[in-house]
């Protein structure tokens, strides 16, 4: 199914990539992100908008402003995470999939990063494998898409 559009969604202090604690988040920076999505995206077919915001409102708007001409979001929400009922709300109330992904093993870190409010209404988790998480995300959401609009569709 070609036409699937896809939106990125980066949380706050994702714009700090390849700066920011090396060891754990690794040397790429968010545009190197943004630029290995695109790549995959084309070779998918599917068309993919990044959005990046430290301000919890901003991407609140920001989803319901795109959600009507989105198929569904792949979701780095760093530690918006682990504390945003606002947000996991917007995401159930867009009612749009979205993949959860984050490139450190966030089970393996602090207890605090162990709990997700995402996870639990998300198609799907991704983590732990650095810059490939957003890849593996949206390999699974474009899946997941696509076997979806199959069973959808009408019999004839």
């Amino acid at each position: 199914m070609a036409g699937l559009r896809i939106g990125v969604i980066h949380g706050p202090n994702l714009h700090l990539l390849g700066q920011r604690e090396p060891s754990v988040y690794g040397t790429r920076s968010l545009a190197e992100i943004d630029a290995a999505v695109a790549t995959l995206a084309t070779e998918l077919g599917v068309e993919v908008e990044a959005f990046q915001s430290n301000h919890e409102g901003r991407i609140l708007d920001h989803l319901t402003d795109v959600a009507g001409g989105t198929d569904g979001f792949i979701v780095n929400a760093g530690a918006l995470t682990h504390t945003s009922v606002a947000l996991r709300d917007g995401l159930v109330g867009v009612g749009r999939p979205f993949v959860e992904v984050h490139l450190s093993n966030t089970a393996a870190r602090e207890p605090f990063r162990r709990d997700s409010y995402l996870s639990s209404v998300a198609v799907g988790v991704v983590y732990g494998f650095g810059p490939q998480s957003y890849l593996l995300g949206l390999r699974g959401l474009v899946s997941h898409l696509r076997r979806t609009a199959r069973s959808d569709a009408p019999n004839d």
